[in-house]
C-alpha cells in the first residue's frame, strides 16, 4: 500500500503505469516508478527534459489518474511570491473600509483574499495536483522561495498566521534545463529524465492521439521527426509536434498529396522557426522521400 493514504489505488509503479495509459500517456518504466515512489513517499516530482518530451503532459495524466483538479503555476522571469502563493483585494478592502463607516470590517477574511496556484494546493490536497511549469525560467530568489515552501507544505500570512497543508499536496515540477536548479531543490524532489521517445514508442503515442492515423503512416512520421531530430535545429520539435503533423500531413494526404508533399506542405506543424526553415530548405525533399518510403 502506498505510504501515502491520500492516493488510492495506486499501489505499485505497474498499476501507476496502466493507469496513465488509460489516460492516453505512454510511461516508461522510469517514469512510472518515479512518479509512484513521489505519491507513495509524498515528494514533489521533478520532471526534467527539453522541450516537447511530455513532461507538462505528465503532470496532466497524473492528475487525470488521481481525479483531480491541475492547478498550474506558470513560471517566468521575475515571478515572485505574490504571483504564487497569494495577494489582497486592495480595492474591494477599501471599499469595504469606506462603506462600513464607523462599524468593525476584517479586512483580511476569506472575502478578500485571492489564492494563487500554490495556496489553492495548500487549501485543497487532497482534490489537486500542484504543476509548477517550467521552474528554470523563474530567479533564483524564487526557486529558494520554494525551497521553504516544499520543505513542509506551509506558508506565513503575516495578517493571518501561518496556513499548512492537513495532508501533503501531490506537486510535480517540470524544467527544460535552461539553467541548473539548485542542489538544495533537487533534494527535496523524486527526480526523472525525460528524453525524447524511442520510435516505436512514439508511433504508438502517435495511434493514441491521433486516432485518423494509420500506423503505417505514424511510421512514417515518426521516421522523418527522428531525422529531423538529428539537425542542428534551433527549436526541435517535441511529441506534441510529431502527433500534429501526423494529423495534418493525414488530411492532406486524403485530399489528394502523395507521402512526401503531404509532409512537406504541413511542414509548418513542425518546424515552427524561421531559421529552421531555411536550414532545411533544399535538404528536406530528400529527408521526406527517405521517410515516407
Amino acid at each position: 500500500m502506498p505510504i501515502n493514504s491520500t492516493i488510492v489505488g495506486i499501489d505499485s509503479p505497474e498499476t501507476l503505469a496502466r493507469a496513465l495509459v488509460d489516460a492516453q500517456y505512454l510511461a516508461g518504466d522510469d517514469l512510472s516508478t518515479s512518479a509512484y515512489l513521489a505519491l507513495a513517499l509524498g515528494k514533489p516530482l521533478l520532471l526534467e527534459g527539453a522541450p516537447g518530451v511530455g513532461k507538462t503532459e505528465g503532470a496532466k495524466a497524473i492528475a487525470s489518474v488521481l481525479g483531480r483538479q491541475l492547478v498550474r503555476l506558470q513560471c517566468f522571469e521575475g515571478i515572485d511570491s505574490a504571483s504564487a502563493l497569494y495577494e489582497w483585494n486592495y480595492p474591494r478592502q477599501m471599499l469595504a473600509i469606506r462603506a462600513a463607516e464607523d462599524r468593525y470590517v476584517n479586512i483580511y477574511s476569506d472575502d478578500f483574499l485571492i489564492a494563487r496556484p500554490m495556496m489553492d494546493a495548500l487549501k485543497n490536497p487532497r482534490d489537486t495536483v500542484l504543476l509548477i511549469d517550467e521552474v528554470d525560467r523563474s530567479d533564483h530568489e524564487f526557486e529558494a522561495f520554494l525551497l521553504e515552501f516544499l520543505s513542509d507544505f506551509s506558508i506565513s500570512i503575516p495578517e493571518r498566521g501561518t496556513l499548512r497543508a492537513e495532508s501533503r499536496p501531490v506537486v510535480v515540477l517540470t524544467s527544460n534545463r535552461t539553467r541548473e536548479l539548485h542542489e538544495a531543490l533537487r533534494r527535496r524532489c523524486v527526480y526523472n529524465w525525460i528524453d525524447y521517445p524511442d520510435p516505436v514508442r512514439e508511433a504508438q503515442i502517435v495511434m493514441m492521439r491521433a486516432s485518423a492515423v494509420t500506423q503505417e503512416t505514424a511510421a512514417k512520421v515518426v521516421r522523418a521527426v527522428g531525422a529531423l531530430r538529428a539537425e542542428p535545429l534551433a527549436k526541435p520539435p517535441g511529441v506534441a509536434e510529431t502527433v500534429e503533423w501526423a494529423e495534418a500531413a493525414t488530411v492532406l494526404n486524403q485530399q489528394g498529396a502523395d507521402w512526401p508533399q503531404a509532409f512537406k506542405r504541413a511542414i509548418g506543424v513542425v518546424l515552427k522557426d524561421q531559421d529552421d526553415l531555411v536550414f532545411m530548405d533544399g535538404r528536406i525533399d530528400a529527408m521526406l522521400e527517405e521517410a515516407a518510403a
